[in-house]
């Protein structure tokens, strides 16, 4: 067992995830759901991000991964959607750009702060909340966008937007429901 505990991670972190997918289970979160890709692998989750009410993303479902490295706590998991996105902080392969995800340290480029980083103490409640928060906020980051183009369009036209934004929530509504 020892050995394949190593190659995934370590007894400690596998006990930890496992904890937080039972506190999950027990006590869910509004506005999100999550569980394992695989019974056999609890590196990997997918998360069913529900659109926050009065925002541009309400009534859609969203689908992503989390996947937490062997070094999970000590760093972040990486968080990319399934379901198409159109948002300045989420690239258009889908992967979240948002600080708490971001390596422990210093940022190179000097946009944040040490503490907006990732921290050990950060759980897939936590992340999942600054998501929301994400999704729910009338004025994305466009400071260091992941997708240029969608922060042009926020800046610049942003009724395009709004209408790529609302078409991808009801065709995530659509695919759920299918």
């Amino acid at each position: 067992m020892a050995s394949s505990s190593s190659a995934t991670g370590t007894p400690s972190n596998t006990l930890l995830l496992r904890r937080q997918l039972t506190e999950l289970m027990k006590h869910p979160v509004e506005g999100f759901s999550a569980g394992l890709v695989d019974e056999n692998n609890l590196y990997e989750w997918e998360v069913m991000i529900i659109g926050p009410p009065d925002t541009l993303y309400e009534g859609g479902f969203f689908r992503a991964r989390l996947s937490f490295p062997p070094e999970f706590p000590i760093q972040p998991p990486t968080m990319r959607f399934i379901t198409p996105m159109w948002h300045p902080n989420i690239y258009a392969d889908g992967k979240v750009c948002i600080s708490i995800l971001h390596p422990p340290g210093e940022d190179q480029y000097g946009y944040e702060d040490s503490g907006e980083r990732w921290l050990p103490v950060h759980t897939v409640e936590s992340i999942l909340l600054s998501v929301i928060s994400l999704l729910s906020s009338d004025k994305p980051n466009l400071d260091s966008p992941a997708n240029v183009d969608a922060a042009k369009e926020v800046r610049e036209d942003f009724a395009t937007y709004k209408k790529k934004v609302r078409h991808l929530v009801r065709m995530s509504a659509e695919a759920t429901f299918d």
